[in-house]
């Protein structure tokens, strides 16, 4: 069994990562799960929420955006429409972000076209300033 995961993140902009790693946690459709060397194959679709991995015995968070998950041969291959580490969140955007959906949200029915939308909006402000307060300092 292999020691390390080869982790590759890539959004449709660039690619964030491509790292030797000894963990990996993250926000699937159905859960948070776990991927460790000696995974079993696996496909995953994930959803917006917190995704870490463990690297050296530092434990690294970033915020993500929907996506998929694919281990294979202690290789895995995350593809998200956005992903911003700790350390690069604007925290008072974040708020800021929370507070418009949050407005939004008041005047709408779950019913209209608009909810889902700022629904979303609202998850990915939570989880961002979640991912913020992790910050390495």
């Amino acid at each position: 069994m292999a020691e390390k995961l080869k982790l590759e993140l890539v959004t449709p902009y660039k690619k964030v990562l491509s790292e030797e790693v000894d963990e990996i946690t993250a926000s699937g459709s159905l859960g948070e799960f776990g991927v460790l060397p000696g995974h079993a194959p696996m496909l995953s679709s994930l959803k917006i929420g917190e995704f870490s991995y463990k690297q050296d015995g530092v434990i690294h968070n970033m915020a993500v955006n929907w996506g998929f998950l694919e281990v294979e041969d202690d290789r895995t291959t995350v593809l998200v429409q956005t992903a911003e580490r700790a350390d690069e969140i604007d925290l008072e955007r974040a708020k800021a972000a929370m507070g418009r959906a949050e407005e939004m949200l008041k005047k709408l029915t779950p019913e209209d076209k608009q909810f889902k939308i700022y629904e979303a909006a609202l998850e990915r402000a939570i989880i961002r300033m979640q991912v913020a307060g992790k910050s390495v300092k």
